[in-house]
């Protein structure tokens, strides 16, 4: 009997260590703390963006609004990641940033709490999402606020796209999974 229970342990765990991660399997802190697990977008397309408010990019909220506001009933969602990593342009507190969003972009997408997506520290996403869509020339480091990483329904990290791509330009490609 201890032999068939060691046995299965051993399968199990080696399961286990086969299975590929999948972006369902994190959890992160939302903007006001609270733990939240990606598993409750499961069935969604996303576009995951780290952002800052004090960046030659940060008009890019009104764009990532409009095509939040123009799909969301669609399956769509926008995950917003601040981070101050470059330049330091994203300073603030989490409320300072939440307040920001909300007051300058009127933000209604998803935002969670601040977070480094290079280094040591790096959050385990982006880790992840790094990994499965590396950058230009194969380097995967985040070269610069506003990165886009586009997500299809089933979780799978589909196009990585750079800091000066408009959200608009994505449109298309998020259409396309959306239609899938």
């Amino acid at each position: 009997m201890k032999y068939i229970l060691g046995l299965l342990l051993l399968v199990t765990l080696m399961m286990a260590k086969d299975k590929k991660m999948e972006i369902y399997d994190f959890s992160v802190q939302d903007i006001d703390a609270k733990e939240v697990s990606l598993k409750a977008y499961k069935g969604k397309v996303l576009l995951i963006v780290n952002v800052a408010s004090e960046c030659g990019f940060t008009p890019q909220y009104e764009g990532l609004e409009k095509l939040y506001q123009a799909h969301k009933t669609e399956g769509f969602m926008v995950l917003a990641f601040p981070s101050n990593q470059f330049s330091k342009q994203e300073p603030g507190t989490n409320k300072e940033i939440k307040f920001f969003c909300h007051s300058k972009y009127d933000v209604h997408f998803d935002m969670f709490a601040k977070i480094d997506v290079n280094g040591d520290n790096e959050a385990p996403l982006y880790t992840y999402l790094k990994k499965e869509k590396g950058g230009f020339l194969g380097f995967d480091s985040i070269k610069w606020n506003f990165t886009k990483f586009l997500v299809d329904a089933n979780g799978k990290v589909i196009k990585r796209y750079g800091s000066s791509t408009k959200p608009k330009t994505i449109e298309k490609d998020i259409i396309k999974l959306l239609n899938k």
